[in-house]
């Protein structure tokens, strides 16, 4: 007996009914999107391994999935290390490409290659599936989608109030109310490292701390430590986790916090001026939260950073985050390209909405009108027929099977399909068609143009 086949773990299977509400989220983040002017673009699955590793961190490059060398991969592979079992070395030798890991690296990349032919600022969108080797778990996959928008050749701050309200105007279009848009900024995060001596272990600092709703303040303290950042240096932290009151307090204290360093004042003043403005315009459903132990553990942010938490009581991790990186193309050798941008996490909105019950008016695209098939004369009569309604707009389709009577109307029933059609000799001879509602079980004779308004006016 053949084993039964089975996917990876980490990655799904989507019914047409999943895929309808997928893509309601789709539509509505797109629209979005288009409405505040983002433009289109695509890249490739998987870039060369170059253009992805050293990224994103130490954590990151161990996540990203990366492809086997065509042919007879381990023809060029050292025997030493072979012999050595040494992985790092093994894997740049057998393998020279790597599925994405995020769609901001592989978009600096095309901003770069592209840079004379592109009208800065440049505000692109790109809704795509990225890769990591994770370890699976509820709303952590290995294939998932992102839905990011960027915008790259412009400082300004305006850019990071914008993305706020963009972050607002989708969740309150998903019915998707008190969503928590939680906010810091690297340079305060850089000026708290500053302040408490650990300024040359930053990375190790912001990665630590990026892990406060995982492992708790005790678990920071234990990798700090382990990291090599000093007790002393770990006792002056603890203010930062007492932080309370509005965003304008917090913002206060954290100015008395950081008064011996200039970069962490100067991000104080970025967070100062995003807060106020969207306080003064004002958001429809969603929260602004300033958090200053947010951190996201990629090396590439240098200003604001932007995570989004689901409402309360619905348990999943972020289902959207971003910031500012103001020297990301800088890597691929175009300098001075600042940019910012944020991601939605499609799946994990996906289960929130699914969580909350917020697919109900989510409609899958099924036919409208089925036509029964009596045999082949019938069959092309309908065709003739179906071409019609179709041209005019309506979903309709034959049964393929010359099948029991019986047979084709459960298709129909389950299939939620509305109208069937029924065409015999007689129908033919007078250049009619009988429809049936399946809704209510009355049926009417017509002819074509009749036939057309029923389906479309029901």
């Amino acid at each position: 007996m053949a084993q039964k086949p089975s996917i990876p773990k980490g990655t799904r299977d989507f019914s047409p009914v999943e895929v309808a509400q997928r893509d309601y989220i789709f539509g509505i983040i797109k629209d979005v999107f288009q409405t505040f002017g983002f433009q289109p673009i695509e890249t490739p699955s998987f870039e060369n391994s170059s253009t992805l590793m050293g990224k994103y961190g130490e954590e990151g490059d161990r996540l990203i999935f990366k492809i086997l060398n065509s042919g007879d991969f381990l023809k060029k592979a050292d025997v030493n290390s072979l012999a050595d079992k040494n992985s790092k070395q093994i894997t740049s030798q057998i393998s020279e490409k790597a599925l994405r890991y995020d769609l901001t690296v592989p978009f600096a990349r095309y901003v770069v290659q592209r840079q004379n032919e592109l009208s800065f600022p440049f505000k692109r969108f790109q809704m795509q599936p990225v890769w990591r080797a994770d370890r699976p778990q509820k709303g952590r996959f290995r294939e998932f989608y992102q839905c990011d928008a960027d915008v790259v050749g412009s400082k300004s701050l305006w850019q990071e109030v914008e993305f706020v309200q963009l972050y607002d105007t989708v969740f309150t279009k998903l019915k998707l109310s008190g969503t928590t848009i939680k906010m810091n900024n690297r340079k305060i995060l850089s000026g708290i490292a500053e302040i408490i001596g650990a300024k040359d272990q930053l990375i190790d600092f912001t990665v630590a701390l990026d892990k406060l709703d995982k492992i708790g303040r005790e678990g920071i303290v234990k990798e700090m430590k382990q990291k090599g950042i000093s007790e002393g240096a770990i006792k002056k932290l603890s203010p930062l986790f007492s932080l309370s009151g509005s965003n304008t307090e917090k913002l206060d204290q954290l100015s008395e916090m950081l008064k011996g360093s200039e970069e962490g004042l100067e991000g104080v003043r970025e967070l100062r001026f995003v807060t106020d403005t969207v306080l003064e315009l004002g958001l429809q459903t969603a929260l602004l939260e300033l958090d200053v132990t947010l951190a996201r553990g990629l090396n590439y942010y240098t200003g604001a950073i932007f995570e989004v938490a689901a409402p309360d009581g619905v348990k999943i991790g972020s289902i959207g985050g971003g910031g500012r990186y103001d020297d990301l193309t800088g890597i691929f050798g175009l300098k001075d390209m600042s940019g910012v941008g944020i991601s939605f996490g499609l799946d994990r909105i996906y289960l929130v909405l699914e969580e909350l019950d917020l697919f109900e008016e989510v409609v899958q695209p099924e036919p409208q009108v089925v036509f029964v098939n009596f045999g082949e004369k019938e069959a092309l009569y309908c065709f003739k027929a179906m071409k019609s309604l179709r041209e005019a707009g309506v979903r309709a389709e034959v049964y393929p099977d010359s099948a029991k009577m019986k047979k084709q109307m459960n298709y129909a029933n389950n299939r939620n399909i509305p109208f069937v059609v029924l065409v015999g000799s007689n129908e033919i001879e007078k250049n009619t068609f009988t429809i049936k509602n399946m809704q209510n079980g009355t049926q009417q004779e017509c002819d074509l143009k009749e036939l057309l308004q029923v389906v479309i006016n029901s």
